[in-house]
């Protein structure tokens, strides 16, 4: 907290109070002047985090004081571009495309490129996409990489990359790496930037990916005053690219580091820790830390061994009601599981007793289709070349413009290499459409042209959507629908304008508290003295001037997390991926499903990387546990359309037997006493499967469903993707495209192949 300029590295063991270290840090450097408040930038990875810690920062300071930049790293990039995108050929007023947007852009460019979506799915592709621009390549460079399936990924990446230069949008991860390459290509830009923010902090330094790698590196120049928190036994996120090496290099990346290791933790009882640390001790890639805590003993973990999956859920629930029967809160604990498709049994156990449940994760509200509608009217009215919104709204409510005078005016949009809407407007121009067409057409853009005269002089987002959902019919539509769904749209509809009601409040309060510190700061100053060299004064405020209320709104709701809703008033019990738990804590977690297969994950086990990655996630799992720990599983478990047997998870085995109780045993399913119980309850039968022969349609490779675009893993030729499948039995065929090995077909019941989530 106390070290002076230079790289720091701060390793943070689970529950050690990460988030006030980086606090106190900075106010120990804004109060001995080594930074000006505005020379401060700390990003993280989640809204929840970042807020949390600008909270902690204004507490510690004693003010309101805006000018410390505390934000996720997708944040600060979109602040930037705001600024500087028109570097880079883009118009400010750029759309933010949501992984739905660009899975649809996705799919309309494989049309256009006359590409079988069966051979390249969609989700594939936009995943590969993902996973490029997470490594900093732009589709040229993909090309050049050689392979043959590098090369045809890379032209759909680049049209793709043409589509949203037309549409002027950019994806999620456009916003990291289009900073990154406007810093490299503009030094006079980074330059800036780099004089602006003196002493970088970084949260979850873990989880950072080749492209956030660039783009600190590109920050702090030969400064290198930059201060990393993270632990690498934390490190879950490969799937998105997040590189482990970067904790692991810290001190070779920036020599002479200092490393400062926080061990003391806060959170779980001794039993808990030790047991965890037990776990993921047994990996390689780690650098070590002894955590201890003053929290000494505690009760045992529990475990549980269950026939199949109802009688887990079962077991899980009764446990539950047993805790919130003593005065325990739905919200005091949590269910955590390896895949979304392991909620369903819970989701089904707890709907039985009435148990007011959120699954973190699921389906977001912003996502549902009315929220999305109404937000692509407001995303068109700022960006008229957002081709994929106006695609959504052209005809909702339907209003008779038909499919095919939308594809009439793609081909007149691809013809003439400009956005959807520009052909629109040419197309009623130059009257190009016919028959109802040419009145409908015409009306629709009538009704964006006046709702967009509107928002030019009234500011308010709420008052916005209102006049939209008024003025386009959309309420009037649902409201003459009598049905179910159609009054829960409206209930939606009406969430969401309280959301923007609530957003402006925060804001306006917010800018003039900003106003209020910015005035009370040059004040204190100008009392203080002259400033240090180098502060800039005038130089760069990213606040500074007007913002458009709509564009900060869109940016909110498409940069909002599943995590960033969870709040500590929330009496609902919360289901997740051990995945979204990072970052959470609880008094009581069951960790379910912690058998071979799930956890760790099939995926992994032929690769010792990705395997130690699972044993971190386990440990991940297990140290989100303050009081008590459940760790479940069950010997048969319907997944997928398939049935398993699967065995303890090896994880388990990596426990000492004095930190647990009811470890299973083989040969034994242990059962459990409760009168709330259902499935197999006590005195019910139970089978064992511990020395059961897999059934002939079990053999390997039967585990996958077989279907086209399926995204499979063979143990010699890698990933790749179901293309076609023929034959019946155990005959049955599958075509395959590798991602390395090319076009394959192979017998589904001597193929071992492994399902990839």
């Amino acid at each position: 907290m106390a070290y002076g300029d230079g790289p720091l590295l701060v390793l943070a063991g689970a529950g050690s109070g990460k988030t006030r270290m980086l606090t106190h840090r900075i106010a120990h450097l804004i109060a001995t002047r080594r930074a000006w408040p505005s020379q401060i930038l700390a990003v993280t990875f989640t809204n929840k985090a970042a807020r949390e810690m600008r909270e902690r920062v204004e507490s510690l300071l004693d003010s309101r004081d805006q000018r410390v930049w505390v934000a996720t790293f997708h944040s600060t990039c979109v602040r930037i571009l705001r600024r500087e995108i028109t570097q880079l050929g883009y118009q400010t007023s750029f759309a933010i495309y949501d992984q739905s947007d660009s899975l649809a852009l996705v799919k309309r460019v494989l049309r256009s490129m006359n590409i079988d979506e069966k051979g390249w799915p969609p989700r594939s592709v936009r995943s590969e996409i993902d996973r490029f621009k997470s490594r900093g390549m732009l589709p040229n460079e993909v090309i050049a990489d050689g392979s043959l399936h590098d090369e045809q990924i890379g032209q759909i990446y680049r049209q793709y990359q043409t589509e949203l230069r037309r549409a002027n949008a950019l994806d999620f991860g456009d916003l990291i790496l289009l900073t990154v390459r406007l810093f490299e290509n503009h030094p006079g830009v980074l330059e800036t930037y780099r004089r602006r923010w003196q002493h970088i902090l970084v949260d979850e330094y873990q989880d950072t990916n080749p492209v956030q790698y660039r783009l600190l590196r590109l920050l702090t120049g030969d400064s290198q005053n930059l201060c990393v928190v993270g632990d690498e036994d934390q490190s879950i996120y490969r799937f998105r690219e997040a590189d482990i090496r970067n904790i692991l290099d810290f001190e070779k990346d920036f020599p002479g580091a200092k490393v400062v290791r926080l061990e003391r933790n806060y959170r779980s009882t001794q039993a808990i820790l030790d047991a965890a640390t037990a776990v993921v001790s047994n990996n390689t890639e780690r650098k070590g830390k002894t955590l201890y805590t003053d929290r000494e003993g505690g009760e045992p973990i529990r475990f549980y061994e269950a026939a199949d999956e109802r009688a887990e859920a079962a077991f899980v629930v009764s446990e539950l009601l047993k805790s919130v029967d003593a005065g325990a809160s739905l919200g005091d604990s949590a269910i955590f599981y390896r895949t979304h498709a392991q909620s369903r049994p819970f989701e089904e156990e707890l709907l039985k007793y009435n148990v007011s449940y959120v699954v973190v994760g699921g389906t977001r509200f912003y996502d549902r289709a009315e929220v999305k509608d109404a937000l692509a009217y407001l995303r068109v009215l700022r960006n008229p070349d957002d081709t994929e919104s106006l695609m959504r709204i052209i005809n909702r409510p339907a209003r008779g413009i038909g499919r095919t005078t939308v594809e009439r005016l793609l081909m007149l949009s691809e013809e003439d290499g400009t956005s959807l809407h520009r052909a629109v407007e040419r197309a009623r121009d130059e009257r190009l459409l016919s028959g109802a067409a040419a009145k409908r057409v015409p009306a629709f853009l009538a009704v964006l042209d006046r709702l967009r005269d509107q928002s030019a002089y009234d500011d308010s987002v709420a008052t916005l959507l209102a006049a939209i959902l008024e003025q386009t019919g959309y309420l009037r539509a649902l409201q003459q629908d009598t049905s179910v769904e159609a009054e829960a749209r409206l209930e939606n509809l009406q969430e969401l304008l309280s959301a923007a009601e609530e957003f402006e409040r925060a804001n306006r309060a917010a800018a003039s508290q900003r106003d209020a510190s910015q005035r009370d700061a040059t004040q204190s100053d100008a009392a203080a003295g002259p400033r240090a060299e180098g502060d800039p004064v005038g130089e760069l405020d990213l606040d500074e001037g007007p913002q458009n209320l709509i564009d900060l709104f869109l940016e909110q709701v498409t940069l909002f997390a599943a995590v960033d809703n969870l709040t500590e008033d929330d009496d609902r019990l919360p289901l997740m991926t051990a995945h979204v738990a990072k970052g959470l804590e609880f008094p009581t977690v069951f960790l379910v499903g912690v058998e071979e297969g799930l956890v760790p994950h099939f995926a992994s086990q032929s690769d010792p990387a990705a395997l130690e990655e699972e044993r971190r996630l386990c440990y991940v799992g297990m140290t989100r546990a303050m009081d008590r720990l459940y760790i479940t599983h069950a010997t048969m478990r319907r997944m997928h359309g398939s049935v398993r047997y699967n065995p303890p998870s090896r994880f388990l085995a990596e426990i000492p037997a004095e930190f647990g109780v009811g470890r299973p045993r083989p040969g034994r399913s242990e059962s459990f006493d409760s009168p709330r119980s259902s499935g197999a309850g006590p005195g019910e039968p139970r089978v064992d499967y511990s020395d059961s022969q897999l059934p002939a349609d079990e053999s390997p490779g039967a585990g996958t469903s077989g279907a086209t675009g399926t995204r499979v893993e063979h143990p010699v030729f890698g990933a790749g993707t179901i293309v076609e499948v023929s034959g019946a039995g155990a005959g049955t065929k599958l075509r395959i495209r590798f991602d390395r090995a090319g076009m394959k077909t192979i017998v589904l019941r001597y193929a071992q192949l492994r399902m990839l989530p």
